[in-house]
Order: C-alpha cells, then structure tokens, then sequence
C-alpha cells in the first residue's frame, strides 16, 4: 500500500493569475461554482475540515478542494459548463439534448 501525504507551503508573494489557479482560495472556488453546488460544496469542505483536523492529515482536504476547483474552472463559464452537459447527457442517453432544456435536467441525465 502506497502512502500519500499532504504537503504545505506559503509563498509570501501576492497571488497573481486566474483566481482558480491549483491551490485556489476555498472562497474563490465557491464563488465560481454554481449557486445550486455551492451548499453541496459547503458540507464536502466542512466534512474534509474535520477530518484533517481529527487526523492532522490534510491529504483529503487538498484532494475536496482540488476536485471542486475544477469543478469551479468548468462551470466558470456557464455557457461551456451548459454545453458540456449537454454534450455528455446526449452521449449517455443517446439522444440529442434540446436547447431549451433546464439545466438541472440535462445534469441529471450526465450524472452531473
């Protein structure tokens, strides 16, 4: 078995580049995400949190924010986020996606 461990650093000078760059803020990931993701992204932060603080491990905590940054970079722009739904929805189903499909709708059919 493979051990995986957490590694910190702080760079002292001011961030620069796009606020979804690896090691993004937890704040500036909730932003970008959808309104209807950011409570789900709530309780996936709040639930890493306790973990890394009864383990003192912050090996989960980097991989919930790493995966929800992505997340965040995606639906960033919702117009490419849309479309990637519907683009995984239509080859899921097998079905070509109405534009005017709800979003909520298409995401359910991607599994998204």
């Amino acid at each position: 078995m493979s051990c995986v461990t957490a590694t910190y650093a702080v760079d002292e000078t001011p961030p620069s580049g796009h606020p979804l760059r690896p090691g993004a803020a937890p704040r500036a990931i909730r932003a970008a995400l959808l309104p209807e993701d950011q409570p789900k992204f709530d309780v996936a932060y709040s639930e890493a949190l306790a973990e890394a603080r009864a383990s003192q491990d912050l090996t989960e905590l980097f991989t919930v924010l790493e995966e929800w940054r992505r997340i965040a970079v995606i639906q960033s722009d919702p117009a490419r986020f849309h479309q990637a739904a519907r683009r995984v929805a239509g080859l899921l189903t097998g079905q070509s996606v109405p534009d005017d499909e709800p979003l909520a709708v298409t995401r359910a059919k991607a599994g998204m």
